[in-house]
């Protein structure tokens, strides 16, 4: 294989398989062909990660058509990059590994294959995403990927799936609706849409417009193009929180991890707010950068806020939840808060904790959803009640939920506990000593919450006395949720992978702005 072909490999891939699938129709012949795919998928990514780790530009370029950018379609592929495709594409292929058993009790079997037609659709939206240097391809991309989420969400077996998806649609349309409008304003201003060299540009012309004296506190005549790139900025920002579900603008979320089939919602949680936070982090720090973002606008003293509301209130609300997946979903913004705020540190240690807790939430989460799924597999319900005296009847299944359960928590030789531990750290180096309190505040909510579960399960009897036998979840599938709840434990441990890229990654994106 010629490696210089693999960023536009790893879209292509899914992207054609997609309707091979609806062309194979049988349920487990398109089940192993999508299989089969991610799997290929997932050595594609890892391999061009290999390769940009070991590249001295640290990143790998590939021009479609053999057009140069900018004015050519460029795949660019970086650190950051490379591990956001790494996780993506092993979630993916874990994920789709358990598909059919999880589907037998959720999916009709005549639409099988449209379910991995249209799941393959989403990850070559997601890979996209990640893999193209063009802002208007993100736009495109993002709609690929949502649009294909919408309809996996409706596929859930209750009626709520449709009002989930149909609410995700709506709230979905009006962020994309915003992207694409900032994408057009910075357009506009720049006649270019390569992100590298929209960056470019950008600083360009507000550093032409500032040395002229002008400022958006200080309006000239020069400033009108300096508000042009400020409503270009706010659109895209507002935009990807509406996909990222940052709080306030979260409401879509609960109820569709909720309501979605359990093979979705572990792809979802473990990828889609993921990526929408890869895309906030190229259009704050890559393009607009640094100085712009948090010097002249003051993103910080928006995002700072909304994080740690984010963090208390979505931990507070997943306490009071009687489901599990409900509890797990409130669990997801909190986690989004955590990311958000590294973010808003713009510090490099305050990235990089942002970057792996990116890596470490998305094995967490997508872990513990599949145990959810081998709940399903043995009872109906997936309430608190439903669950009680469950720890001595599926043993290893509850385990699982316990070791993902200490990794939200934040507890130590987890990797939950290293990117708080990071960002703890970053707060404190940057004297927020207030904001390091609230981290570790929203980690003992955290307690809460998965304590009530494992209280239900290990702690309380169940009402059926005739179910109390052990009858522990298929085997595939509790392999399947213990390689990523299992991996939290190794990279708990051995963090070189996960601390090293993100590291590097931070350097990269501060590089940019400075």
């Amino acid at each position: 294989m010629n490696l210089e072909q693999l960023p536009i490999l790893q879209v292509i891939l899914p992207l054609l398989a997609a309707p091979c699938c609806l062309l194979l129709r049988r349920s487990r012949l398109a089940w192993g062909f999508a299989v089969l795919v991610s799997c290929s998928s997932l050595l594609i990514a890892a391999t061009q990660l290999h390769i940009i780790h070991h590249s001295a530009s640290g990143s790998i370029s590939y021009e479609i058509g053999g057009w140069a950018a900018p004015w050519g379609i460029e795949y660019r592929l970086d650190r950051l990059g490379g591990l956001v495709l790494l996780v993506l594409t092993a979630i993916a292929a874990v994920t789709l590994s358990v598909a059919r058993r999880l589907l037998q009790e959720e999916v009709p079997e005549e639409r099988h294959h449209l379910f991995f037609a249209t799941f393959l659709l989403c990850l070559a939206g997601l890979s996209g995403i990640v893999s193209t240097g063009d802002l208007f391809n993100v736009f495109v991309f993002l709609e690929i990927a949502s649009l294909s989420s919408y309809v996996l969400i409706s596929m859930g077996r209750s009626r709520r799936a449709l009002v989930a998806a149909f609410q995700y649609l709506v709230m979905g349309t009006i962020g994309s609706t915003f992207i694409l409008i900032g994408i057009g304003l910075a357009y506009m201003m720049t006649g270019t849409l390569n992100m590298a060299d929209l960056a470019q540009r950008l600083t360009m012309t507000l550093d032409s417009v500032y040395a002229e004296g002008a400022s958006i506190e200080n309006p000239a005549l020069p400033v009108n193009q300096t508000r042009t790139i400020l409503a270009a900025f706010a659109f895209l920002t507002v935009g990807l929180a509406l996909k990222l579900a940052l709080f306030p603008l979260h409401a879509w979320l609960p109820n569709a991890y909720a309501t979605a089939p359990t093979v979705v919602s572990t792809f979802l949680a473990g990828t889609s707010t993921k990526v929408a936070y890869y895309v906030l982090l190229r259009v704050t720090f890559t393009i607009f950068g640094l100085a712009f973002t948090f010097g002249q606008v003051g993103l910080q003293f928006l995002l700072t806020p909304l994080a740690i509301m984010a963090i208390l209130v979505a931990s507070t609300i997943a306490i009071y939840q009687g489901d599990i997946r409900r509890i797990l979903a409130y669990s997801s913004v909190a986690q989004i808060g955590y990311l958000v705020l590294g973010l808003s540190f713009a510090t490099q240690a305050g990235l990089t904790a942002g970057i792996v807790h990116l890596f470490n939430h998305a094995l967490m989460k997508s872990g513990l959803f599949l145990v959810v799924g081998c709940i399903a597999t043995r009872q109906a319900g997936l309430t608190l009640e439903s669950i009680r005296g469950l720890g001595r009847r599926m043993p290893l299944t509850m385990a699982a939920f316990v070791v993902g359960g200490l990794g939200l928590i934040g507890v130590p030789l987890t990797s939950g506990f290293i990117s708080k531990w990071l960002l703890v750290s970053a707060a404190l180096e940057s004297g927020r000593w207030l904001v390091a309190v609230l981290v570790v505040t929203g980690s003992l909510l955290a307690v809460v919450y998965v304590w009530r579960v494992v209280e239900a399960a290990y702690f309380l009897e169940p009402d059926d006395k005739t179910t109390s036998e052990p009858h522990d979840a298929p085997a595939g599938l509790l392999a399947a949720a213990w390689v990523l709840l299992g991996a939290t434990l190794v990279f708990g441990i051995y963090t070189d992978l996960p601390v090293g890229v993100a590291r590097e990654a931070a350097a990269s994106l501060m590089g940019v702005g400075s």
